[in-house]
């Protein structure tokens, strides 16, 4: 769990790294040269801009069907992570057993527990990493749309001093400025503390502050960025509360907890 705790603290880091790597400050055009703009950020801003001119100029709602889209695409990868989730949920009480027989913190014991832990995984044909591989193949993708979203002038005007079309408005906020009232990044620090609570396999305490910490980080990002990238994660969120309720369900793990007690009462 250490291990998992880790690369997820290093995905995270890479993906603010990653975001400030590229040309960020510079609109994204299809003249645009280089791979990454040609085939990943161009392709999503042209998508949105088109949409938004079928839908009478809302930029607004384009972010919200390109958005669902994303998610779509990458629907069977975040099937899979969550279904790895799930597996590895109902895993606990078993793994909690093991953890009890194996309680002493001197090497030997250690090993013998990593042992018995790998030896349950392969009975139940179960890859305690699996559900992180699906995170580093969608995280192009979404870098790419924050891309798209901060560098279409339409959305963000300050990233093209040439541009001189009026702010995007949709609802009570401006796409290109932050939020006045912090609605939407509230919205999306609330949604982020649900989905990752959904996603928690365990009590770890490590796993808990993650859960505490990554709301925080994205409310104090949406508070000062662009209001479309907080519509951005409150919709990705939203679709990952709905789509995590419907195939893992909102008692994983509970059942087998039972039946496992159950059994040993008898």
């Amino acid at each position: 769990m250490a291990r998992k705790f880790s690369l997820v603290l290093l995905l995270i880091g890479l993906m603010v790294v990653m975001t400030g790597c590229f040309n960020i400050d510079q609109p994204i055009k299809e003249e645009n040269s280089g791979f990454w703009d040609s085939f990943f950020v161009y392709p999503l801003s042209w998508l949105m801009t088109n949409i938004a001119d079928a839908l009478n100029n809302s930029y607004g709602l384009a972010i919200i069907i390109v958005t669902i889209l994303l998610r779509i695409l990458i629907l069977p990868l975040m099937i899979k992570q969550t279904k790895s989730t799930k597996a590895m949920q109902a895993l606990q009480p078993e793994m909690k057993e093991l953890r009890e027989k194996y309680s002493a913190k001197d090497q030997q014991t250690q090993q013998k527990l990593q042992k018995e832990m790998m030896a349950l995984f392969q009975e139940n044909k179960v890859n305690p990493l699996a559900g992180c591989f699906p995170i580093l193949i969608q995280m192009p993708i979404l870098i790419a749309f924050y891309h798209a979203i901060i560098r279409t002038p339409q959305i963000n005007p300050d990233v093209d001093p040439s541009y001189t079309g009026a702010p995007q408005e949709f609802l009570w906020f401006e796409l290109g400025s932050a939020d006045p009232y912090y609605i939407l990044p509230l919205v999306a620090g609330a949604t982020t503390f649900i989905q990752q609570k959904m996603m928690m396999v365990q009590d770890n305490p490590q796993m808990r502050a993650l859960m505490y910490i990554m709301p925080v980080m994205i409310i104090a990002f949406a508070a000062f960025f662009p209001s479309a990238l907080a519509l951005y994660w409150v919709i990705g969120n939203l679709f990952m509360i709905i789509q995590t309720y419907f195939i893992t369900g909102p008692n994983v793990g509970k059942d087998k907890e039972a039946t496992t007690g159950g059994a040993k009462n008898k």
